[in-house]
């Protein structure tokens, strides 16, 4: 059963389900990927594994944030596993120029997987790709998904999105310290939900700098400059590092509740 942790008082707009959030895999571990309602992945980790294949054939769109493994490894097998459910209804990869080169180069290129934007033919493919650039708006379905660029080790985005009924979420995918992601944000007069890295402990400095991603000093420092109280979810933590991170950030982040995002939660916007 999925736990519902977050509920606004009003109508559900939309839903977001936590199909994968870690930083690594081991037992009840996936890697990033959230879906929106039914039809709508942000990213395809290892989460998107345990769908069914029912729930695999109803996605109909995939917004990328960037184009490590661990964002991106199971767009191969759900490509394959639905491929005659999308001959008719493909499936369309939002995604950056720089993530599509990737894609292209590395994963569909004939040998690591068959290239599926040309089967079955090059005039009817099972997937299209539809190139995103920061500040750029898509709507669907009377969801708007709002590209906000992140600094990462490589070009990575995250995203705010809004619900019809006009309830917000935002997710940052990987990012270390930046500052547009929360000038977007305060653009905006409200958000209701935050999904945020911080995928090391703190006595990871230098790794973390590496890396491109937040450890909790990096992130409280972050937090300081949203102007919104939302609820706050804690995502891409390293395995065995959760509860380290999380007391550290409990530690230097005032007036905000944290919690850590948890494979298999449900949140209500």
């Amino acid at each position: 059963m999925h736990e519902v942790l977050f509920r606004l008082p009003t109508k559900v707009a939309m839903q977001i389900r936590v199909l994968g959030c870690s930083g690594g895999i081991g037992a009840g571990l996936r890697t990033t990927s959230l879906l929106i309602d039914h039809d709508v992945l942000i990213d395809c980790g290892s989460g998107a594994g345990d769908l069914t294949l029912s729930e695999l054939s109803r996605i109909r769109h995939i917004f990328v944030t960037h184009g490590h493994l661990d964002h991106i490894a199971f767009i191969p097998f759900l490509v394959d596993s639905v491929f005659e459910s999308l001959v008719a209804n493909p499936l369309t990869i939002h995604l950056q120029i720089e993530t599509l080169d990737m894609l292209r180069q590395h994963i569909f290129n004939w040998q690591i997987w068959p290239d599926f934007a040309k089967l079955p033919d090059e005039t009817n493919p099972v997937i299209q790709y539809e190139v995103i650039t920061p500040g750029q708006q898509i709507t669907l379905g009377g969801r708007n998904f709002e590209v906000i660029p992140v600094t990462h080790t490589q070009p990575a985005v995250g995203y705010r999105v809004q619900a019809p009924g006009g309830g917000s979420f935002a997710f940052s995918g990987d990012t270390r310290s930046t500052d547009r992601f929360w000038q977007v944000l305060n653009s905006y007069t409200e958000l209701d939900i935050l999904i945020v890295e911080c995928a090391y402990a703190d006595h990871e400095e230098a790794l973390s700098q590496i890396a491109g991603h937040h450890r909790p000093s990096t992130l409280a420092a972050d937090l300081r400059k949203l102007h919104h109280q939302p609820a706050l979810y804690i995502t891409h933590q390293k395995p065995d590092q959760e509860e380290q991170i999380m007391r550290e950030l409990s530690a230097m982040v005032d007036g905000r509740e944290l919690q850590r995002l948890k494979r298999g939660q449900i949140l209500n916007v």
